[in-house]
Order: structure tokens, then sequence, then C-alpha cells
């Protein structure tokens, strides 16, 4: 029987995944945790196979999973750096649970205790907002591993660390709670390219962040993921996320405007740079 209260959503948007999607949600279903679970999938009317197989984990553990397997791409098609933005927006709002885990459809988590692990520390540390965990990288090309996290990584973390440009949080290690269960994105996201960015400033204004030092699952490198697309070197990207942080700016009511102005003023030194390079 599907659980009507979930303590935890896991959160899953995919597309053309249908070499990871099974390493993807058996990562999810060999959790042990003493809390119901609900799994939230959306996929993005894949063109291969990763709707077949999703199918099948549903009719193997229909009380787990809320599917949405959509037969349109939701969009938007441009620009390009939004791929996936309104599948991935529509599943958020869609997690029941008192918190959420990510875990894009190319991405898988390997310790069998992840989610309580950061379950337990969310519950006793009410002033969270925000718990992730180090990954190990892999790459398509067969590149050397490395860890997602610098050991030097800090435990505790807040806002301005975000704001400082250090993306520290990788994506199928963010653990949250469902604030946005009960309220809606700022006006702002929905133009920030990077979902994750924008996700992660509007609940660290409201709470720190916690890390956990162990290696808890694996971030896949490959040609189809959007990080080759969110890139320094694609200066469109770096015009956007220069906007993201002018629009954060204000929203914050210029709380943190001396950090904010410094990630800006880099923005503007790498954005002049790509121009004169490629002019």
């Amino acid at each position: 029987m599907k659980s009507t209260n979930p303590k935890v959503s896991v959160c899953i948007p995919t597309y053309n995944h249908e070499q990871f999607i099974r390493q993807t949600l058996d990562g999810v279903l060999m959790q042990k945790t003493d809390f119901d679970i609900e799994i939230v999938i959306g996929d993005d009317a894949s063109t291969d196979n990763n709707q077949v197989i999703i199918k099948e984990y549903i009719a193997q553990y229909p009380h787990l999973f809320n599917a949405f397997l959509h037969q349109e791409n939701q969009g938007p098609k441009e620009p390009r750096e939004f791929a996936g933005r309104n599948n991935v927006l529509s599943i958020l709002k869609a997690c029941k649970g008192d918190y959420v885990a990510l875990c894009e459809g190319d991405d898988y988590w390997t310790d069998p205790l992840k989610l309580q692990k950061q379950f337990d520390f969310m519950e006793f540390n009410k002033d969270y907002m925000v718990c992730h965990h180090n990954m190990t990288v892999i790459y398509e090309d067969k590149s050397p591993e490395h860890f997602f996290n610098e050991p030097a990584q800090k435990i505790h973390s807040t806002i301005k660390d975000i704001l400082e440009d250090r993306w520290f949080i990788a994506t199928a290690s963010t653990f949250y709670r469902n604030y946005f269960r009960d309220h809606d994105f700022v006006e702002w996201h929905s133009r920030a390219a990077a979902g994750d960015w924008a996700l992660v400033i509007q609940l660290a204004a409201r709470g720190d962040i916690h890390y956990i030092a162990e290696p808890m699952g694996v971030y896949r490198k490959h040609r189809g993921g959007l990080s080759n697309v969110q890139a320094p070197t694609n200066v469109g990207f770096l015009k956007n996320r220069k906007q993201m942080f002018t629009d954060v700016n204000k929203w914050l009511d210029f709380k943190y405007d001396s950090t904010v102005k410094e990630t800006l003023r880099r923005y503007d030194e790498q954005i002049e740079a790509y121009e004169r390079n490629f002019s």
C-alpha cells in the first residue's frame, strides 16, 4: 500500500538515461530506513528505453512510486541551459515528504544508510535546511575518478559560502527540508539556468548547511550531462549566472552586498576575457 505520509521523497529527474537508470533506482531501493519513503520520478519524454525500464520498477514496487512519465518534453526548448527545467520544478513540487533527497537519473547512491544518516542529522538539528555528503566523480572518457569535495570542505556552511560562488554540494548528495511543499519558488528562480544553485540559495537563506565527509554516491560525468552545457566555457551561462547573483542580492535586501559584488566582479572578468578571445 502506498504511503500517504512519507518522511522522505526521493526526487529523480531523468531523460534518456536508459544506460544508467537501473543503477539509480537500485541505489534508492537498497536504502535501509526506519521511515517511509516515496520515489517521485519525472521522465521528460525520453527517446530511448528509459520509460520502459522505469515501468518495470513501478510494476515491482507500485507502493513506492509517484511517477510522471511524460509523452511530450516539458521544455523549455531554448535556451539549452534550461533543458529539463519544467520537468524538474514540477516533480519537486510533487514531493510530499518532510524532506527531499535529490538524485538525477544518471547518478547513483552507494551507501545503504545514506538517507538514514542524513535524516537523523536533520531531525536532531532543526536549524539546518540542507545536508550533503561527498561523492565519487567518474568519467565516461575514463579520466581518473576523484572525490567531489576537497578534504578541507567545511562541515558547517552558510549562504555566504554559496554567495562567494563556491559550489560544494553535489546534486545527488542534496537532502533538504521540504520548504517548497508549502511555499512557491521565488520569482528569479525561473530565470536561473543553474536550478540546483537557485534551490539551495532559497534554502540556505532560511538555515544552515551540513556536510557529511563520507562518499555515499557516484556523480557521473558524460556527454549527455547538463554540466557540459552549464560550464565556464559557455558565455551565455556565465551571463545567466551573473544575473542570478544580481537577482539574489536584491532578493536578500543587499544583506551580503560586499560578498555578492566580489562574485559579480569575477564574472565580469570571465565574460570580458571570453569576449576578448572570441570576438
